[in-house]
Formats: structure tokens, C-alpha cells, sequence
């Protein structure tokens, strides 16, 4: 099989959302596979200086009414959080120790937590949060909270934040396909034709 499409995102991103909607469907048109790689995209902010869109005058207002509209047009619920952004320290970690052990249920609690923040506007920062949303993938949540403050898991996180913005990883939701990084929910239909092409 080729190389595997890279997915990288923070579950604090709403365009990630609208991307983790689309993205394996996309990409397995093409006999490929996508890896889902939460990382911390506050780590690189400091890096690029960028803050959240919601922190910005204008800009602010123009993002709220663009996710909505997203929503709408993607047929998916929406219902802004009060809590925005988050760190995303727990569901990223619990992706990592799920994902070890069944990847496919890694993409769907990841689906699940992207889908309860952003689509019912519910917190899901906190460790019982998360712990319950992996349970619905069947994980004990005792074994969930232990893993959380596993300092390997810990490290695993770290690591792979470290690796993405070494790739020059710095956004949310942000694309590799054979080494080319493609930033944006926007650019999914870029990553559709280098699929395509082989590139140009």
C-alpha cells in the first residue's frame, strides 16, 4: 500500500472537525490509509506567534458564522462550546493509549469527542470526560484515568508533538501526502488531486 496520508490535529479545532468528517473517505478512494495524529497545537502557536481565531478583532465574528455555515453545509450538528479553546491534553493522550491498542477505535473516539464538543457544545477537557467517551468504545474508565497520568503515555503525547512541528506541522487540521503538507480544512480538494496527479 503507499504511504499513508497524515492527519494532524488538536480536538480544540473546529475545522478539524469538518475535515475528520471527510478525510477517510477521501483518502481511501485512493487505496490509501489515513493516520489520525492529534498534537498539541499550542506547542507550535508559540513557534508561529498565531493565536486563536476567536482572539482576533473581525476575524472573530467572520469564523463563528464560517463554522456554523460549515455545519450547515456539512449536515452536521453544531453548538459552539462556552469552554474555547482547551487544552487537549487528556483526549490526545487517551487517543495515543487507545490507539495502541485498536486503531480503529482510536478514529472513532476521536470522532466522538470532536462530535461531543463541537456538536452538542459539551466540555470534554476534563479526565472523567474523556474516560466516558472512551467507554463508549468499550475501555474501562478506571483503566482510562490510570492511563491518562501515565507518565509514558505522557511522553508519547509530547513526542509526538515534537515530531509534527519538526515536520513543520502548525495548524489544525493539517495534511502530509508524500511529504507535502497541505494546511487546512479548505484543502481537502488539493489533497483529492495530488492524490489524483501523484502531485504537479
Amino acid at each position: 500500500m503507499p504511504n499513508p496520508v497524515e492527519f494532524y490535529f488538536d480536538f480544540s479545532s473546529p475545522y478539524a472537525y469538518f475535515a475528520a468528517q471527510q478525510i477517510d473517505r477521501l483518502v481511501e478512494g485512493f487505496g490509501r490509509e489515513c493516520v489520525w495524529k492529534p498534537y498539541m497545537l499550542g506547542a507550535a502557536m508559540k513557534n508561529t506567534g498565531a493565536q486563536p481565531l476567536t482572539e482576533y478583532p473581525v476575524k472573530s465574528d467572520y469564523v463563528k458564522n464560517d463554522w456554523a455555515r460549515l455545519a450547515r453545509f456539512q449536515e452536521l450538528n453544531w453548538s459552539m462550546p462556552d469552554k474555547f479553546p482547551f487544552a487537549a491534553i487528556a483526549p490526545s493522550r487517551a487517543f495515543y493509549w487507545i490507539h495502541d491498542q485498536d486503531p480503529a477505535k482510536a478514529k472513532a473516539f476521536a470522532w466522538d469527542c470532536l462530535e461531543t464538543y463541537f456538536g452538542k457544545g459539551e466540555d470534554i477537557s476534563s479526565k472523567d470526560a474523556v474516560a466516558a467517551i472512551a467507554a463508549r468504545q468499550g475501555f474501562a474508565e478506571d483503566e482510562v484515568m490510570a492511563a491518562l497520568d501515565d507518565e509514558a503515555i505522557k511522553q508519547r503525547l509530547k513526542d509526538e508533538t515534537a515530531a509534527a512541528i519538526d515536520k513543520g506541522v502548525f495548524g489544525s487540521p493539517f495534511f502530509i501526502v508524500d511529504g507535502e503538507g497541505f494546511w487546512g480544512a479548505d484543502r481537502l480538494w488539493m489533497v483529492k488531486r495530488w492524490l489524483k496527479s501523484g502531485g504537479w
